[in-house]
């Protein structure tokens, strides 16, 4: 949500008359037309000998530190990320997140009780499941010995629990964690009014039927009115879209840059799909209904048809519509994190380290979704990276102005200077390097289920595209933000 205020925007402008060229340049290499967006994903996929050999040629050094743990990623996979409302509408959260687990025992063959702990995020709680890891878990047939907890960190959730299970690993109190997340936007929690659920709550100590009667008669119709899940900041009472038009317009990124962008995302989804890289994507039999084995948000428009769409939240002169902004998604992600001595003593080839990561937050109202920006810079430091080490990006996509703006942000001195502190800009991502398969905007993004997704991706490019340094980068509700370094594992 960033407002960082008219002032902002024409300080911005004023105090660096090159911020055009110099921002727009990135930009504009990740802004495609309808029928660019087609020849850039399908130059992008088959890039994978051309990065073989740039990584052969650096000899980069591992992140592993003499006296510390290596920590790996042995699987993840996920449920098909589906549109809210849609197949999953009559499951619960929980039937989710089991799906998920299941899933990745089959994956793995693990044994359910060779894990020592399980820990899920997600954002919004049914109430009848309030720790939804442990009824899962449950559910999945783990054994009923292995503690569960589930954590809450808005659209970081997973990245949370996955950071977690490393904790839990180089503290040397497990070995084996099964990290993941879950959303269910088809059936929020309602409540009544807070005061008719004081007269209920009055109704149920009533001794008396005149007492019964007297509280019955004290309701109103005003009493009635549900209270639906806020989707609006607790501490600023705006929406993420609304701020992130702001910030759009701060950035001084337009419409038509949104509307190429999310087109880029939904092209190279569908690539993705169609070419079976989505490989972390389970089959799942719904219950009464059919065996889902694909998202169903991938949806490849033209420029045309994005534009005819109106602002969502800032009207009538808002950039942030439906088509550039990510959807209510149901799903759930799940992945297994071992101790490299435990994975192959058990006989696992891990896919990934799990090198340095860092939480960040900052002001939210005026930089809600600038995590990536604040993120990316503090863990290539712990890393002892740069900008240019890195082969893989999976940043999330909340909306294509967010993402577009901490790029701008990324590659700006004055930025870095004014507002983090910083000496100068880290840069920013190459585009052929930057999400490949789709990201949020297309896929989906069940809240507590994407950080896991991203780091799951992560590994699956750096395999398939030789890669060794990976980056994942998110931004979440309350002003905050996460980015982790993943390493591929030796072939």
């Amino acid at each position: 949500m960033l407002n960082i205020s008219i002032n902002f925007a024409v300080t911005f402008l004023a105090t660096e008359n090159r911020m055009a060229s110099m921002l727009m340049n990135p930009i504009r290499s990740c802004s495609v037309s309808s029928s660019w967006a087609v020849r850039f994903g399908a130059r992008s996929l088959s890039t994978t000998a051309q990065l073989q050999s740039q990584v052969q040629t650096k000899s980069k050094k591992t992140l592993a530190r003499p006296g510390v743990k290596n920590i790996v990623l042995v699987e993840g996979v996920r449920t098909p990320f589906l549109l809210s409302g849609t197949t999953y509408a009559d499951l619960m959260p929980h039937d989710l997140a089991r799906a998920a687990l299941q899933g990745l025992l089959k994956r793995t063959g693990i044994p359910k009780d060779a894990v020592d702990y399980i820990i899920y995020g997600t954002v919004i709680q049914e109430v009848k499941t309030s720790n939804v890891a442990r009824e899962a878990a449950l559910g999945a047939g783990f054994s009923d010995k292995i503690p569960a907890h589930t954590v809450t960190m808005a659209c970081i959730s997973s990245n949370q629990a996955m950071t977690s299970s490393v904790g839990l690993i180089a503290a040397g109190q497990c070995d084996a964690v099964v990290a993941g997340g879950v959303e269910f936007m088809s059936d929020v929690p309602i409540r009544h009014s807070r005061k008719m659920r004081k007269t209920m709550l009055s109704l149920n100590k009533a001794k008396t039927l005149g007492q019964r009667l007297s509280l019955i008669g004290s309701i109103r119709l005003a009493h009635l009115s549900p209270e639906l899940p806020a989707v609006a900041e607790f501490s600023t009472a705006e929406t993420m879209g609304h701020s992130a038009d702001r910030l759009a317009a701060a950035f001084g990124v337009s419409r038509v840059e949104q509307d190429e962008f999310a087109l880029r995302s939904h092209t190279l989804a569908k690539k993705a799909q169609d070419e079976g890289l989505l490989q972390d994507v389970i089959s799942f039999k719904v219950p009464g209904r059919d065996i889902v084995s694909k998202d169903n948000g991938i949806r490849p428009s033209s420029m045309d048809q994005m534009a005819k769409l109106k602002p969502a939240f800032v009207k009538p002169h808002g950039t942030v519509t439906a088509a550039n902004s990510s959807f209510l998604t149901d799903g759930a992600s799940a992945v297994l994190v071992m101790s490299e001595e435990k994975a192959l003593a058990m006989g696992y080839k891990p896919k990934a380290y799990l090198r340095d990561f860092v939480y960040v937050s900052q002001d939210p109202k005026d930089q809600l979704l600038l995590g990536p920006t604040y993120a990316t810079p503090k863990v290539l430091e712990r890393a002892g990276l740069s900008m240019s080490d890195i082969d893989v990006f999976e940043f999330h996509e909340a909306f294509a102005g967010q993402i577009m703006a901490n790029l701008k942000a990324m590659d700006s001195d004055w930025f870095a200077q004014t507002y983090m502190g910083r000496k100068s800009k880290v840069g920013t991502p190459a585009m052929e390097k930057f999400n490949l398969w789709g990201g949020s905007l297309s896929l989906g993004h069940p809240f507590g289920a994407t950080g896991c997704r991203l780091a799951t991706t992560v590994a699956n490019r750096l395999k398939k595209e030789g890669g060794q340094y990976g980056l994942i980068a998110a931004c979440a509700a309350g002003g905050q933000g996460h980015a982790m370094v993943i390493e591929a594992y030796p072939q």
